[in-house]
Formats: structure tokens, sequence, C-alpha cells
């Protein structure tokens, strides 16, 4: 069992940049592939990124890439979602979550294991 823990949310204007971080703890590190989610008042919650067990592999949602980069240090169990040129619709609760599958993956019943969440606004 891994428990995930993020960090780093808050509120930012539209075009300025946001990281995420999600420390884990508990089993070892580097057998989970690691995702990002998130969800905004009255939606449901959608995939952001995604990260295999090394972080030689990433995927992204089409609405995010080019603008967002999901990293890892395994050294120190956390993974970390950079967030740049931030819009309004952005605004959401970040979640991350934790698969022993062998990543990265966009399907949310996949990840057995999540945190409890950033808050992330931006302004316009």
């Amino acid at each position: 069992q891994v428990q995930l823990v993020e960090s780093g949310g808050g509120l930012v204007q539209a075009g300025g940049s946001l990281r995420l971080s999600c420390a884990a703890s508990g089993r070892a590190f580097n057998i989970y592939a690691m995702g990002w989610f998130r969800q905004a008042p009255g939606k449901e919650r959608e995939f952001v990124a995604a990260i295999s067990r090394s972080g030689g592999s990433t995927y992204y949602a089409d609405i995010v890439k080019g603008r967002f980069t999901i990293s890892r240090d395994n050294a120190k169990n956390t993974v970390y979602l950079q967030m740049n040129i931030l819009k309004p619709e952005d605004t959401a609760v970040y979640v991350c979550a934790a698969t022993q599958g062998m990543g990265p993956t966009s399907i949310t019943s996949a990840y057995a294991y999540w945190g409890q969440g950033t808050q992330a606004t931006v302004s316009s």
C-alpha cells in the first residue's frame, strides 16, 4: 500500500505557472506508475498526465499537452506536475494516483491509490 500527499496548489493569474508535488510513503515508490487527475466543481474527474515507473514514458491529455510536464524523482518518492501557461479553465482540485500497472495510463480504474488533492485556482 502507498500513501499519497499533494502540495503546491494555490492562486495564480492566467498565463502563470504552478508546480505541484505528490509525496509517496509506504511501499517502494518505483513499483508504481503515477498519474495526475483533476476535478472542477460540477464536473467529472478527468485525466491530466501520467508517467511510467522509471519516468521514461509519459502521457498527456490533449488539453494540457505542451503546457504541463509530469516528472518523478524515485530517490525522493515524489512525482511532480509543472503547469505553465495556465488558463482559468485549469482551475480544479488536482489529485495524484498510483497504479501497479506498467503505465502510463489515463484509465481511472487502473489506479488503486489516490491522494486527497490540492486546489489550483487560475484567475483571469
